[in-house]
């Protein structure tokens, strides 16, 4: 059996995001969560693998609190085999290192990875480094920003990664793990026997100690980032100019306020 865990986050809907500005911090009672985005499109090709591949296991793994099942019920809805749920008050306040120590204890615990998938990034964070970590701890090759899983075979992979200039075509040994962007799929909708098997799923729920993970590397011990305060940065005052003509003028007054607020 090939196993491919993909990781999911549930994090609050973007659109609903509500501050409180006496304390600087995000407020997430009332707030609707979701999946995070980028996460559907590394579930989408891990099930697109296992369309072709029927070895493949799909594995959902998230941590969060009791309520981040429902994401993993989604998962299971659009095709996921399994989900899994760390779920600890040892968890508390762990930050990019001590989720990312966690995350990997769990597909230890779960055993023999294939392949690990993770979207590029979370949209209530944007690190993009929990992927990265996981693959470090799990001491696996790792590509990032992957846009195409063009084969896989025996031992390898051949992946096309995005970068500032464009793309490259990168061939890593297996076991390891893909952050993927948007690019790489169209995510599919749950099918109605997908819907049917997620009402009665029930996620496994693993603690700290399940997964033998070490009190000091999760949580606020483990956690040598931690975040003080959240705020809106202030807009600025005064009004902005509004510029008409043909291009070229429009780039010739654009260049010179560049240059005037010394950007240029």
């Amino acid at each position: 059996m090939k196993n491919i865990f993909v990781c999911v986050k549930q994090v609050p809907d973007t659109t609903e995001v509500k501050w409180d500005t006496e304390k600087g911090t995000l407020k997430r009672e009332g707030v609707a969560s979701i999946l995070n985005p980028f996460d559907l499109y590394a579930l989408e090709e891990a099930l697109r693998i296992k369309d072709k591949d029927p070895e493949v296991r799909v594995i959902a793994l998230t941590m969060g609190p009791k309520q981040s099942q429902e994401i993993l019920k989604e998962c299971v809805s659009l095709g996921a085999d399994e989900g899994i749920l760390l779920s600890d008050a040892l968890f508390a306040g762990s930050d990019t290192l001590a989720t990312s120590y966690a995350l990997s204890r769990a597909i230890l615990h779960r055993g023999d990875p294939w392949i690990v998938f993770a979207g590029k990034q979370a949209i209530d964070g944007d690190t993009a480094q929990v992927g990265p970590g996981i693959a470090t701890w799990l001491g696996l090759p790792q590509a990032t920003y992957v846009r195409k899983v063009e084969s896989l075979e025996e031992g390898k992979a051949v992946v096309e990664r995005l970068t500032e200039e464009g793309y490259e075509r990168v061939e890593i040994s297996l076991p390891a793990l893909f952050t993927v962007v948007k690019e790489i799929n169209t995510p599919r909708l749950p099918s109605l026997r997908g819907k049917m098997k997620a009402k009665s799923f029930q996620p496994l729920l693993w603690c700290a100690q399940e997964v033998g993970a070490e009190e000091e590397r999760v949580g606020l011990r483990g956690s040598p980032t931690q975040v003080k305060r959240v705020f809106s940065p202030p807009q600025k005052e005064g009004e902005g100019e509004r510029v008409e003509g043909k291009p070229e003028v429009l780039a010739l007054r654009l260049s010179t306020l560049l240059k005037e607020w010394k950007v240029l």
